[in-house]
């Protein structure tokens, strides 16, 4: 055994090759994580010394694999997931999403979009358009703050709490704000754990409407959030009637795609 495969305790393979092993335990330990990492919690994790580890993660930002945050910490591109597109397991979400999307667009007569939190951002995956001749569009592919979209508060109220705080470490714009403000974000972050859904009236600009539910559970490997954003007018619309659809909506992507809740073996 090489003694880098021993610092990581793994067997080695038959031809090691100690700086690719140092990369390939660097991008594991993000992922796994979930969550980005200073240079001396990645070393801790790794048993390695920080100066071992420098040039690995040296090169990998200069590659793209890796990024530093504001705070100086390293967290995954979406640079992995591009080259594993073709195998992805958000092609699958869209597999499923995209006819129940289709079906809530024309029940309820929204817009509605499906997004996802990557590389530290709010990435639209997919968009199905609302038949009626005026309605509000979002770009396919567009990235947006967790802080101030209904989808960010949808994916941070599915974490754990200690990940939750983890990732908001890194967003210097968070800190900067008033203690207050901060204090009721994360409240209202809570309030959407515990509700299993958000609805943000006349937030963004006056008339908008914003309603969204989870896709997939706190447990799930793969989380998105389904919303549906609209203007209000004075024939509604029905807050109450979308929430109802999306929800249902919600819950047959989660089901079909195999992200369902299950209790763990023995639980209760």
């Amino acid at each position: 055994m090489t003694d880098d495969n021993r610092k990581a305790g793994k067997p080695a393979g038959k031809y090691s090759v100690p700086g690719l092993d140092k990369g390939l335990d660097v991008l594991e330990l993000l992922s796994d994580r979930a969550i980005s990492m200073s240079q001396a919690d990645i070393a801790r994790a790794l048993g390695r010394t920080t100066g071992e580890i420098f040039r690995t993660l040296s090169a990998l930002e200069a590659r793209r694999y890796i990024r530093r945050t504001e705070a100086g910490h390293y967290r995954l591109t979406l640079k992995l997931f591009e080259l594993s597109r073709t195998h992805s397991p958000y092609e699958e979400l869209l597999r499923v999403a995209l006819p129940v999307m289709r079906r809530l667009s024309e029940r309820i007569g929204e817009t509605c979009h499906l997004t996802t939190l990557r590389d530290g951002e709010i990435v639209v995956l997919a968009q199905q358009e609302s038949p009626r001749p005026f309605r509000l569009s979002i770009e396919v592919g567009s990235r947006h703050s967790p802080l101030t979209t209904t989808s960010g508060r949808i994916l941070l109220a599915a974490m754990e709490e200690e990940d939750r705080l983890a990732f908001l470490s890194d967003y210097t714009s968070f800190h900067d704000l008033p203690e207050d403000v901060r204090e009721a974000f994360l409240i209202r972050v809570r309030n959407v754990a515990e509700r299993g859904y958000e609805i943000a009236d006349g937030e963004r600009f006056v008339g908008g409407l914003d309603v969204g539910v989870l896709v997939g559970t706190r447990r799930s490997s793969v989380r998105a959030a389904l919303v549906v954003a609209t203007l209000r007018s004075a024939s509604g619309p029905d807050t109450e009637q979308i929430l109802k659809a999306l929800q249902e909506a919600g819950a047959e992507i989660t089901e079909r795609v195999g992200l369902g809740e299950h209790a763990p073996p023995g639980g209760d």
